[in-house]
């Protein structure tokens, strides 16, 4: 036989995936004792950052790099997870839980410990069980949802909303009001998905399974949903996209005028304004950004 024999985790992780993708096609499967704990194992994992419920293309591998203009290499979405937290809701009871004088009654505890986490906490920041928040972030009064992922050393600024199994790199900075949106079903849908570096400004949002781009700069307001039109306006023509804002951008919110039978009317669009430096280090080179395009954050 070549190879090594699987990990005891690895032999785990796929014993669970097995049964949660019967007790997601047949849901009588949830009153089996080994069904409900491969569900709560896998939770946990999602909380303690083992597992994730998508995965970004390996930079090793060359088929992880596009060209230039060319769409991105996808991220891989472990669906049987997702099938996972989709079921957890449906085997966990109603409690209720007590921080005097607030009270909550939900099916989903919260987490805890952060100082062991690394992780600095400003109340009333609230993050589920289920979601993992690595080491060095920066919590303001803000919410992380259920399978969401959030990268070392990433600012979620005050009244910030991390949805559902959205992705969020290393070193992000979402501002004041960002909501990135919950994708849960069906299982097999990307989650919102924000890369390494990029900042958000005030009041924008991501939703529908979006992709930004790695150290894109979105100015306040913007707004992104699949069906949002990514106009980029730094050529001669304009260049349209939806769902994939590219790395290093600088996007403002804009409008273009479109024809309904009341009349014409103006919808909203994403302009792609610029590029951020690549001859500047990250933390300059938003500053330049911020001040050569007048985005507003």
């Amino acid at each position: 036989m070549n190879g090594h024999p699987p990990s005891p985790a690895t032999d785990t992780a796929s014993h669970d995936e097995l049964l949660i993708r019967q007790a997601f096609a047949d849901r009588s499967r949830l009153l089996d004792p080994a069904t409900r704990e491969a569900i709560r194992r896998t939770l946990s994992a999602l909380d303690d950052g083992t597992l994730r419920v998508a995965s970004p293309p390996d930079p090793a591998d060359p088929a992880s790099s596009s060209p230039e203009g060319a769409a991105p290499a996808p991220w891989t979405v472990h669906t049987w997870v997702k099938e996972a937290v989709l079921l957890y809701f449906a085997i966990q009871e109603m409690v209720v839980h007590e921080l005097p004088p607030f009270e909550w009654y939900d099916k989903v505890p919260l987490k805890t410990d952060f100082k062991s986490a690394g992780v600095r906490a400003v109340p009333p920041a609230t993050v589920r069980f289920g979601a993992h928040v690595e080491p060095g972030c920066i919590l303001m009064p803000s919410y992380v949802n259920i399978g969401a992922r959030v990268g070392q050393g990433t600012m979620v600024d005050t009244w910030a909303t991390v949805g559902s199994c959205a992705q969020v790199g290393k070193h992000v900075h979402l501002s004041g009001g960002v909501g990135l949106g919950g994708v849960l079903e069906p299982a097999s849908a990307t989650p919102v998905i924000i890369e390494d570096g990029a900042f958000l400004g005030s009041r924008v949002i991501v939703v529908e399974g979006v992709r930004v781009g790695r150290e894109a700069v979105l100015g306040a307001g913007v707004i992104l949903a699949s069906s949002t039109r990514i106009i980029d306006v730094t050529g001669p023509t304009p260049v349209e996209t939806r769902g994939y804002v590219p790395p290093r951008s600088v996007v403002i919110p804009g409008t273009v005028e479109k024809s309904f039978p009341a009349g014409n009317f103006h919808v909203p669009v994403a302009l792609v304004i610029g590029r951020r430096s690549a001859s500047t280090d990250q933390k300059t080179s938003l500053n330049a950004a911020l001040r050569d395009f007048g985005v507003t954050v």
